[in-house]
């Protein structure tokens, strides 16, 4: 059942079945535009209790805003730990932060990244994170990290910002937020996850080459989700031979299709022909760089451990609370090893992961990344699904 919210000073709906939105007389000055249908967001309340599906019949877009109608979202870990009660979140809240959709309203001046104008009718994604531009934080370039950050998925529910995540049939993707135009025939599939799992992707290497160049170097990736196979298809494309860690077979076999030149498995004997010290003298040479993408307090210890004289750690994974991770110190002086924590990404990392989308998805098995998708009002069935692992991604389309 849909529950409309309780609104005020809503104008009368638009009869016209195709027109998404009524624009108001005076752009300069947001009016509520009325929605016919009327958008639906499903709401999360508490662990253990199903979404509620809301009605929202009115959005004011501000200067820079956008309404986007979402084509195909997915099913992150971090919404699954959510409703699962294993982090915090706020209550009332819509969920979901990667999806993919078309503009079908625009505030006064929106525009793209880049600076140039939306136009209605364009398939975009957008960032995770909304940020002021502005304070210390934002000019130091991790504008992710904003002193008044506010993240799509992650809000709990207010009037005026009902449409805050991706489980919805809208989404008001507020001024502030990096909002980069896709290719028009590309499959939803290969788009939607970009907003999380693959721009993360691109900002853990980034991280990593700043200290270690890719080309030719040994990478080892813990962790065979969209975020650990993406990194290796980055990594492999920029030289370097990967070796992935991950406990599930099929996700072992994966990763070899996304350019692994070993795996293996975490719980095997380091001599085992599917132990980490089989892998990397297949891989040969030392492992200069690490990319921790599980979250497993024993996967980081093992990536530190495994890296050699000068090497990069970069932390992905660890975004739920686990037991604290024994440090050797002296360690990791005398190895001259440098620890990088990476939590979501900067524009210009989600510029770089739609570019790798469209240009490379013929190469790698991208679209095997999302597998399982249900309807909207199946939600709580396809975040079942997810918790199962029996997909790196669920997705969700509306009807």
């Amino acid at each position: 059942m849909t529950t409309a919210l309780p609104r005020t000073g809503v104008p009368p709906r638009t009869t016209d079945q195709e027109a998404r939105v009524a624009s108001p007389a005076d752009p300069a000055s947001p009016a509520a535009l009325p929605l016919d249908p009327a958008p639906t967001a499903m709401v999360w309340l508490e662990p253990g209790r199903p979404h509620e599906a809301v009605a929202v019949p009115s959005v004011v877009l501000e200067p820079g805003d956008a309404l986007v109608e979402v084509e195909l979202a997915t099913i992150c870990g971090s919404d699954v730990h959510t409703t699962r009660g294993d982090r915090s979140a706020p209550a009332p809240l819509v969920l979901g932060h990667e999806q993919v959709g078309r503009v079908v309203a625009l505030g006064l001046g929106a525009a793209a990244v880049d600076g140039t104008p939306l136009a209605v009718g364009q398939r975009v994604v957008w960032s995770l994170t909304v940020s002021c531009g502005r304070c210390a934080t934002c000019r130091r370039d991790l504008p992710q990290k904003c002193e008044s950050v506010r993240k799509y998925g992650h809000e709990r529910l207010l009037t005026g910002w009902e449409l805050s995540g991706g489980f919805a049939t809208h989404v008001h993707v507020r001024s502030g937020t990096a909002i980069v135009p896709v290719e028009a025939d590309l499959p939803a599939e290969l788009l939607a996850p970009v907003s999380c799992g693959t721009a993360t992707a691109v900002a853990a290497l980034d991280a990593a080459s700043a200290i270690v160049p890719l080309d030719g170097a040994v990478v080892l990736v813990t962790g065979a989700g969209l975020i650990g196979l993406t990194a290796t298809a980055l990594a492999t494309d920029a030289g370097a031979r990967v070796v992935v860690v991950d406990p599930e077979p099929a996700r072992r076999r994966l990763a070899v299709r996304f350019g692994a030149v070993a795996t293996a498995d975490p719980s095997a004997a380091p001599d085992a022909d599917d132990g980490l010290s089989t892998a990397f003298s297949v891989a040969g040479g030392a492992t200069l760089v690490a990319v921790e993408a599980s979250g497993s307090p024993h996967a980081v210890a093992s990536a530190l451990a495994a890296l050699g004289v000068g090497g990069v750690a970069v932390l992905v994974g660890s975004v739920f609370p686990a037991p604290a991770v024994p440090l050797d110190a002296e360690s990791v002086v005398r190895r001259l090893v440098t620890l990088r924590g990476v939590h979501n990404y900067a524009p210009r990392h989600l510029v770089e992961a739609v570019r790798f989308v469209e240009r490379r998805h013929a190469a790698w098995p991208l679209d095997a990344l999302v597998g399982e998708v249900v309807a909207l009002r199946d939600l709580d069935a396809g975040i079942a699904a997810a918790a199962a692992g029996g997909s790196v991604r669920v997705g969700v389309r509306p009807e």
